[in-house]
């Protein structure tokens, strides 16, 4: 009779194996599914119902910039404004009071100047170059609503070389070939055939730079103008940094055509200012008043 065979013995040091059932296939990760693109949100300028509604966004803007440019530095004294035109009354603009500071201005500090240089809503002076200047801009050009002037550091700089900005960056080609030289100095602009003059040299043009004195940048609205200035102060600064370093390097004719061509508008200027214009009424949010 055959002897049993005896159990195999575990390996030394095998664990021994539980009695579970085994794991499921996993089964691959689903794809996420991409969101609608006409469910993201994407800022664009608003339309408004109504004149009035449309004018107190005007201000609110206005208030906005000029606590920026506060910010930023730009304000020199009394010196330095932004116009914005009346939606209603298209002849007369909304400016800061003269000698109010900047970083102070709310909504209901900003006064309305008719096409005389008349304070016709507001108990404060109006800056009378600021009518020279923007009076002159607004009437010749229709399309502008809003003009910003002042004296900040970079732009006095540059315009004292009685020269243009070189396309020598992607942010400065949205001026190639759309800003002007006022290559003449006479004085503060206090009278309208000065205004005028410098309504002339503006052109059709965003920004003009006026020798011996800064910068004036125009746009469709109070956020383009605005922007407009920003980036061309940003602009002058880095054109004088570059040059005391050595010699930059200029962006073909071709290529700074195409650029302006992508970043040169309104509405592209629009969309830059929206994220500081965010800034200012979160952190200021008293200047709404």
């Amino acid at each position: 009779m055959p002897e049993p065979t005896p159990p195999t013995p575990n390996a030394p040091n095998a664990p021994s194996t539980p009695n579970t059932p085994s794991a499921p296939a996993s089964t691959p990760a689903s794809v996420p599914t991409p969101v609608p693109t006409d469910q993201l949100h994407f800022a664009l300028p608003p339309q408004h119902a109504t004149v009035e509604e449309e004018r107190r966004h005007r201000k609110e803007r206005l208030a906005a910039a000029l606590r920026l440019f506060g910010r930023f530095g730009f304000e020199e004294g009394v010196a330095g404004h932004i116009t914005a035109r009346d939606p209603e009354f298209t002849d007369c603009f909304w400016v800061n009071p003269f000698g109010m500071s900047f970083k102070h201005i709310t909504v209901g500090d900003l006064i309305l100047v008719n096409h005389e240089g008349k304070v016709v809503e507001g108990r404060h002076h109006v800056n009378q170059a600021a009518f020279a200047i923007h009076a002159q801009v607004h009437r010749a050009r229709p399309d502008v609503v809003a003009a910003a002037h002042s004296h900040s550091v970079y732009g006095r700089a540059l315009s004292t070389l009685g020269e243009l900005l070189d396309p020598i960056t992607q942010d400065v080609c949205a001026f190639y070939e759309d800003h002007a030289l006022f290559d003449d100095y006479t004085g503060v602009v206090v009278d309208e055939e000065e205004g005028r003059r410098i309504a002339v040299a503006l052109g059709p043009h965003k920004a003009v730079i006026l020798r011996n004195h800064g910068l004036l940048t125009v746009g469709d609205s109070v956020d383009a103008a605005a922007w407009w200035f920003i980036t061309m102060e940003r602009s002058c600064q880095v054109q004088l940094t570059a040059r005391a370093a050595g010699k930059p390097v200029l962006i073909d004719h071709a290529n700074a055509v195409h650029t302006r061509e992508q970043l040169g508008n309104d509405l592209v200027a629009w969309i830059n200012y929206q994220p500081l214009y965010q800034q200012m009424t979160r952190s200021e949010p008293d200047l709404l008043g």
